[in-house]
């Protein structure tokens, strides 16, 4: 594994979309650094084998299933998280993703639920449990944006508005929580080998998705998609200690693909 020490001994972290290619990946690493886990998604069997995996790097686990885009499931992982010591780190990772088109023809339903699940999913995130990690003394909030959420975008604008979104919620949290001993910062994934980029690949070049991946490829500077992995060594490194002058920021981790971006 990438990297793999010892820097969240002691910890409790929540990772939601937990269920899903990068969450799973952000779990057992957190949990192989130490930290004590609260895995939150949707689909019993895909949390229960996350919960196996981060178990089998020796970590107490909770899992939760729930709607981490109302204030009841995000009062449930906390909870959860109380459990087992209280919140020190929450990755906010839960999104989707719904086509591949121009943005005249997204369904105002779609852009609803993009947004309701990518944006105000980290918004309660932020809401309630930097007031619990405020009370302890500190903490530690991750928020999975995107490369999309860096620049424009087509053919996936509500996905491209609510990454940006969740950037400028992480610097306006940031301000507020600083003085509260509570860090937030954004990760920026660019073309990551998962599901998600499989749905995109389709939709982008259906009936020839090798095309569409080779030109995402191409985007690249490295030449290559990234792996879950990869970004969970990205989210480790924002959640420990060694990221501690950092808040209000966003990491871009995407292979060179967004270097003509801020």
């Amino acid at each position: 594994m990438i990297g793999m020490g010892n820097r969240l001994a002691g910890k409790t972290a929540v990772v939601t979309g937990a269920a899903g290619a990068l969450g799973g990946a952000i779990a057992v690493r957190l949990a192989a650094e130490g930290a004590n886990l609260v895995v939150v998604g949707s689909g019993r069997s895909p949390l229960d084998a996350v919960r196996v995996a981060v178990e089998a790097e020796g970590a107490k686990v909770e899992a939760v299933e729930g709607d981490v885009a109302t204030p009841e499931g995000v009062t449930a992982y906390l909870d959860a998280a109380d459990q087992l010591g209280g919140v020190d780190v929450l990755v906010s990772n839960a999104g989707v993703q719904a086509g591949i088109m121009p943005l005249t023809d997204l369904e105002e339903d779609s852009f609803d639920t993009i947004m309701r699940v990518n944006v105000r999913s980290v918004f309660l995130g932020l809401k309630y449990a930097g007031p619990r990690m405020a009370a302890r003394g500190g903490g530690v909030i991750v928020n999975v944006a995107s490369v999309a959420g860096l620049r424009g975008v087509p053919l996936i604008a509500a996905y491209c508005a609510s990454k940006h979104a969740i950037i400028g919620l992480t610097k306006a949290a940031a301000a507020e929580l600083a003085g509260s001993g509570v860090r937030v910062n954004a990760l920026a994934p660019g073309v990551i080998e998962s599901p998600m980029m499989r749905d995109i690949e389709n939709g982008a070049a259906p009936g020839a998705p090798e095309q569409a991946k080779a030109a995402y490829t191409a985007l690249t500077q490295l030449g290559r998609y990234g792996s879950p992995e990869e970004v969970a060594s990205a989210a480790a490194f924002l959640a420990s200690d060694e990221s501690s002058y950092m808040t209000g920021g966003y990491l871009r981790f995407d292979g060179g693909m967004a270097v003509d971006s801020a």
